[in-house]
């Protein structure tokens, strides 16, 4: 492949997505439904054999257990897929949409209007699922994208790509929006092509992540690492507090808003540990605990390291520690925390909200598990990812994190020395209740 000439591709193809009618983008969704659909006993097939390699990776200690059943596309989850394509044409056309419409003076109009990102490069894990979910999203933003999946789904990755290049292509939409990678080496090409790609989102571990920040003149989005936290405050009601800490662990301890540590007011750690424990270990989690914690629930806990409250375990392993204070919780969470989720249980309104206004994450939750930090279940829709930076987008990254925006002004033949000089015009900064039309090119 070559990465340069299809990067070119991308940026042509995009410019031609950014025109489309979302009627055009939508059939294009469907076509990829239908395509699935159509190919599904080869998707499996390829998924097979994939999950057989991976099995090997496990044994030779290359691949994650945890890991394995994300790649596994069988039972229910195959039709999920398809489902999630015909939810993302169902989405509102995030383009052309009127963000703003101010009055800068009589008869100058200013109107900031949603448009694509442009050409996206997306590095993810072992979940072929991501690749349909992505592509999907991007088209549906009218962005092209360049996917690189990881090696362990290499077989089911290729055939999937290639259902969704041939299915769009025969759709009528343009030829070149979506390229899979294939190799390491594609990826370090991909970060010297700044002229051809406006944003990057990786997935996959902090090392990974860090390398890709420290490599490339391209903006980066998305998260390293999910080390999310349940704490336990002393207002806490204990049944809440045990449903959401096992929900949060195990519901699927192999996902990025799965809680790593949880943290518990010493007033009521007796108390809870002495229910959660057991509730706990019935789940198979081992836990690693700090001192206090190991001397209240005797032989429960191996010793927690530093390390561990660094850690995405990603399996069922979990760090407890007790804690004097709210603020101390507080503390420990922007310590150790990759600012992705994190949540607090108490009945005390005043605790709750020193917590979420205090916690600095991309999602803070009041009494609920942190397996709803999710796009489907927030109501975005599928996403690319959770970012847990600062640029335009935070949190779960669906179409809204896809697409930007540029100002349109309209004039009726008005310049800057009107408004300068001995006698000049006023601004009147007025905002309007106008939408711009991509149809008729003016507001309305």
């Amino acid at each position: 492949m070559d990465l340069r000439a299809s990067a070119g591709d991308a940026r042509r193809a995009a410019r031609r997505l950014a025109l489309s009618p979302a009627t055009q983008r939508n059939a294009g969704l469907e076509a990829i439904a239908l395509a699935l659909e159509a190919r599904r006993a080869e998707i499996l097939k390829a998924n097979q054999q994939d999950l057989e390699t991976a099995g090997g990776m496990v044994a030779r200690g290359e691949l994650p257990q945890p890991l394995v059943k994300r790649l596994d596309l069988g039972g229910s989850k195959f039709a999920g897929v398809v489902e999630m394509v015909r939810s993302v044409r169902a989405q509102a056309d995030p383009l052309g949409r009127t963000l703003a419409a101010t009055e800068l003076a009589q008869g100058l109009r200013l109107f900031r209007v949603s448009v694509p990102i442009g050409v996206i490069g997306v590095i993810f894990e072992s979940r072929p699922d991501a690749l349909v979910q992505i592509a999907s999203l991007c088209l549906k933003a009218g962005d092209a994208v360049l996917l690189k999946g990881g090696r362990e789904a290499a077989r089911t990755n290729q055939v999937l790509f290639e259902v969704i290049a041939r299915a769009t292509e025969e759709a009528g939409l343009p030829q070149g929006w979506v390229w899979l990678m294939e190799t390491r080496e594609e990826v370090r090409e991909l970060l010297a092509l700044d002229e051809y790609l406006d944003l990057i989102v990786p997935r996959g571990s902090n090392e990974f992540v860090r390398y890709i920040m420290e490599h490339t003149h391209i903006p980066v989005t998305g998260h390293a690492e999910g080390i999310c936290h349940v704490y336990v405050d002393r207002a806490a009601d204990l049944d809440k507090a045990l449903r959401i800490s096992v929900d949060s662990k195990t519901q699927y301890a192999a996902v990025c808003n799965a809680a790593e540590t949880l943290l518990v007011h010493r007033e009521i750690a007796p108390a809870f540990l002495a229910r959660a424990v057991p509730a706990l270990k019935e789940k198979g989690v081992a836990l690693r605990g700090d001192a206090r914690a190991l001397a209240l629930v005797e032989g429960a806990f191996e010793p927690a390291t530093e390390e561990d409250w660094r850690t995405e375990y990603l399996d069922y392993i979990l760090s407890v520690r007790v804690v004097d204070s709210l603020e101390a919780a507080v503390e420990h969470i922007n310590h150790y925390s990759s600012h992705h989720t994190d949540t607090i249980v108490t009945e005390d309104a005043q605790a709750a909200s020193r917590f979420l206004r205090g916690v600095d994450s991309a999602s803070v939750i009041h009494n609920a598990s942190t397996r709803f930090a999710d796009g489907f279940r927030y109501g975005l829709g599928a996403e690319v990812g959770i970012s847990t930076g600062r640029l335009h987008s935070r949190g779960p990254v669906g179409l809204e994190g896809l697409v930007i925006y540029k100002y349109i002004l309209e004039g009726e033949g008005h310049t800057v020395d009107d408004f300068e000089g001995a006698h000049p015009r006023p601004y009147t900064h007025r905002p309007l209740d106008l939408t711009w039309q991509p149809e008729d090119g003016r507001g309305i």
